[in-house]
């Protein structure tokens, strides 16, 4: 095996558990990695090692991902490490490429049947056929169980007992559904189309049934890498095994812990068995969490460590390796409109202190939450974008713009910068730079062509973003219809540029994305977890899904609910997986915040270690703010002057001196060194009454002043 500058340059700043990962032998690899661990690193790292050793061909990889953006960010990762030929794609994706191929082949020259883009109108037409009547929500219920049937290798004749080996909880009468299924199979054969659960089963059909087929796919695709291995479902798992055809030389990366998509058929058995599956396969696990504080790390941690059921096996505590940051902030509100206009009114002051709208999210358990916080936004001209809805180059101002910029390669002049030209072909649109409307959907679609301007820009000036033929030709600079090119390939692979808004999501749909200030919100039992939880196993992943929200945020995280849906309405209780959100001052009304009276309850705050993250359970760990074990970073000398202090004021007060202070609080200010108020009382131990007794004098003494200053010693 070679080993150059280019392969050590990949091993460059990786940390221990990540090298293991990249330097594993050739095989069955496991990859268990936590939120935040670095795992797209990770993975890149180890195709490019054993590419740039010679252990492998680049073109000889498939690596296979769950959405186009983590595709073309893996493709970008290993573009940069010089690393060409992989091919990243979609499980649907690679299927869909391989059809196309040996469609002539496989179809005996006839042309490949249309693919559906929605299933929608097909199903609503084939629930007539069984006598129901569909709009178009319960025509995407039915789709949706359409899609968990085929995902799960269920025939329409098998659909009622497997419907109810699996609990679901159908949209009609399981018979009824079946009726549905059969009837949408018939229609769409009858109109020659073809579904994407379709394109994979013609995949698994044309390597198994084909073995010339078999032959030519498995002597291009030889190592093979699935990304979010806990999301695969059983169609998925049927064509990664015909692509292996027996080998064994595949990587997977998963998390159990953040497996949330077991109602569309996807299930975490073939990340937590494969070990047993893949007998001598490497394991390695990712804890260190770059991504989010200890203090957000803390709380992640003390979520999923109640969990139970199979994928608590696989459970990972994750190690926070970020500089402490402020608590997790927990409010509650008398009902949904009061806690709307809070979360936006600290979203106002988020942007006006500088934090940047796309680096704020909104999550909550169901789409119907979105609506309250859309208005709350808008009144408070706070910009938004709604994830999940219409795809961003599907959006009416986006085709807009684009015909716009491709009329403009014409018109303009060719030596007119980049940035220049998009802003000139956009204000044909009536946009322009400096003047974004109030928020709602009017700065909406504003933030959208934003959105462009700012990616010309970077596209302009960023070497790895340029196509190499034109990065490579100093004299010719990026032109408009180089842009213009970069869009159209985007388009086709939805890599949408980012939107500069907050964003309101799902806590489904935030899976893969993360954000510097978080807000998880409706956190009442009913919504989160949903009444529709009925079973252990369907509770533990709502579980799992607060675990996922909570684990987007870098910096700031704030955790609320409202005690009743509307004023006056019913009352409800705090979500049960976070006991620490019960009021400890009563709630916050809509006028103003204010805390009300009324009855106290003491709560017991999460606190985590400071280095590592852990949830500190022992005394003296949470008054030290780290784990015992943890390494320390103590000022000796103020160490010992906080003691010669305290010895001299509990010899004054004739009182033993660990009721001045603890060995542990002293151990505690000498390594937190705190300079405010604010400071003192977050270290536990510490509260108003000690505050006002020693506060001063303890600050005095972290500042530098000597113990005789503060504490003379009498004369004898």
């Amino acid at each position: 095996m070679v080993v150059n500058s280019a392969s050590e340059r990949v091993l460059a700043g990786l940390d221990p558990e990540q090298r293991s990962a990249v330097t594993a032998p050739a095989g069955p690899v496991c990859v268990l990695a936590g939120a935040g661990t670095g795992k797209t690193r990770a993975v890149t790292s180890r195709i490019a090692y054993r590419a740039l050793t010679g252990e492998i061909s680049a073109r000889h990889v498939l690596a296979v991902t769950f959405t186009a953006r983590a595709a073309a960010e893996l493709r970008h990762r290993l573009a940069v490490a010089g690393v060409a030929g992989v091919q990243a794609r979609t499980f649907h994706a690679a299927a869909l490429r391989q059809v196309r191929y040996f469609a002539p082949r496989l179809l005996y020259g006839r042309a490949m049947p249309e693919l559906l883009d929605s299933k929608v109108r097909l199903v609503t037409l084939a629930a007539a056929r069984a006598g129901l009547r569909a709009d178009r929500t319960a025509a995407r219920d039915l789709a949706s169980e359409i899609e968990w049937a085929k995902s799960s290798l269920v025939e329409p004749g098998e659909y009622v007992v497997a419907a109810a080996k699996a609990l679901r909880e159908t949209p009609h009468e399981p018979t009824k559904v079946a009726e549905v299924f059969v009837a949408y199979e018939k229609l769409k054969r009858a109109g020659g189309v073809i579904d994407f659960e379709d394109v994979l089963r013609a995949a698994v059909w044309g390597i198994e049934e084909h073995p010339d087929v078999a032959e030519q796919v498995r002597n291009q695709y030889r190592h093979f890498v699935v990304d979010e291995y806990q999301d695969v479902n059983p169609l998925q798992q049927r064509l990664l095994d015909v692509w292996l055809g027996g080998r064994d030389d595949v990587t997977v990366v998963g998390d159990a812990s953040q497996t949330i998509y077991s109602f569309t058929g996807a299930t975490s058995s073939y990340l937590v068995d494969f070990p047993r599956r893949n007998r001598g396969a490497t394991v390695v696990r990712l804890v260190r969490d770059y991504r989010s504080t200890p203090q957000v790390v803390g709380l992640a941690n003390a979520v999923i460590s109640q969990a139970r059921g199979v994928e608590s096996r696989l459970r990972l505590e994750l190690v926070g390796q970020r500089p402490a940051g402020p608590e997790p902030e927990r409010r509650i509100f008398t009902d949904e409109p009061a806690e709307a206009n809070a979360v936006a009114a600290r979203c106002r002051a988020l942007i006006d202190a500088g934090t940047p709208a796309r680096e704020i999210a909104v999550l909550f358990r169901t789409n119907a939450q979105s609506e309250a916080y859309e208005k709350a936004l808008a009144e408070a001209g706070v910009p938004y974008l709604v994830q999940g809805a219409e795809r961003f180059f599907e959006r009416t101002e986006v085709r807009q713009a684009m015909v716009a910029l491709r009329a403009a390669t014409r018109s303009l002049p060719g030596e007119t910068p980049l940035p220049a030209a998009v802003v000139e072909a956009l204000a044909a649109l009536g946009w322009a730079p400096d003047a974004p409307p109030p928020g709602g959907a009017a700065r909406e679609r504003w933030e959208a062509l934003a959105a462009l301007v700012q990616l010309a820009e970077e596209y302009a000036s960023t070497p790895d973003l340029v196509p190499l033929g034109v990065a490579a030709t100093v004299e010719r600079p990026v032109t408009l219809t180089d842009f213009t090119e970069e869009l159209a390939r985007r388009a086709a692979q939805q890599h949408a540029p980012t939107v500069d808004g907050v964003t309101l999501a799902s806590l489904h749909s935030a899976k893969g994305l993360e954000w510097d200030a978080v807000f998880l919100v409706g956190l009442a039992d009913g919504t989160l977890p949903t009444t529709y939880a009925r079973t252990a196993e369907q509770v533990e992943e709502e579980r799992r899904l607060l675990y996922v929200g909570i684990t987007r945020a870098r910096q700031w995280l704030w955790l609320s609910y409202a005690s009743a849906r509307s004023p006056g309405g019913r009352p409800r209780r705090p979500c049960r997986f976070l006991p620490q959100m019960a009021p400890a001052a009563g709630v916050e009304r809509a006028t103003g915040g204010r805390p009300t009276r009324g009855p106290q309850r003491r709560v017991t705050r999460i606190v985590s270690c400071r280095i590592c993250g852990t949830t500190l359970l022992a005394g003296p760990d949470r008054k030290l703010g780290r784990c015992a074990t943890c390494p320390s970073d103590i000022d000796d000398e103020l160490h010992e002057r906080l003691q010669e202090w305290r010895s001299r004021v509990a010899g004054a007060q004739k009182v033993p001196a660990y009721v001045v202070f603890t060995d542990a609080t002293l151990v505690a200010l000498a390594e937190r060194r705190p300079g405010r108020a604010e400071d003192l009382v977050a270290i536990a131990g510490i509260g108003p009454r000690k505050l006002g007794l020693y506060g001063e004098a303890v600050l005095a003494l972290v500042g530098g002043a000597a113990v005789d200053e503060i504490c003379p010693q009498k004369s004898f």
